[in-house]
């Protein structure tokens, strides 16, 4: 029997029913038609986080940045790239620290760019500092096994 995932749509955030052996199958949502994985990361907000964090069944990679910050726009590129790559095993979404500081206060944010390795809403990862796209899927398939 095949299992069942949760996995929210990085462009409504509804929760779609995704068998596990079907994940690759370029599926999309039920409610608006778009893809599953659009292969970039969904910008994370205090609405949509719960959905992508909490209730998903898939891992999320979550990169807080500011746009004031020269090491997180240099990265920014890298964890672009790093989203299609990691797509379907893992969800890649950024929070802006500047507008969600109430997401930055929750993870205790201390530093930018910091990533966050989320499974079920629990934090499994975390690691402060740039990274290139080999780094960070390296570092992310590390910590889901």
């Amino acid at each position: 029997m095949n299992e069942a995932l949760l996995v929210p749509c990085p462009h409504c955030n509804a929760l779609n029913r995704v068998p596990a052996d079907k994940l690759n199958d370029n599926g999309t949502c039920g409610r608006c038609k778009q893809s599953l994985f659009a292969g970039a990361p969904v910008t994370l907000t205090a609405e949509n986080f719960a959905a992508h964090a909490e209730r998903s069944d898939l891992p999320l990679l979550v990169d807080f940045w500011a746009p004031w910050c020269g090491p997180c726009r240099s990265m920014a590129p890298a964890f672009t790239a790093a989203a299609t790559q990691l797509e379907p095993q893992a969800r890649l979404g950024k929070v802006n620290t500047e507008e969600e500081q109430g997401l930055a206060a929750r993870f205790g944010i201390r530093s930018i760019p910091t990533l966050l390795l989320i499974r079920h809403g629990r934090e499994i990862a975390r690691q402060a500092g740039a990274m290139s796209t080999d780094d960070i899927r390296r570092w992310t398939l590390s910590n889901l096994r």
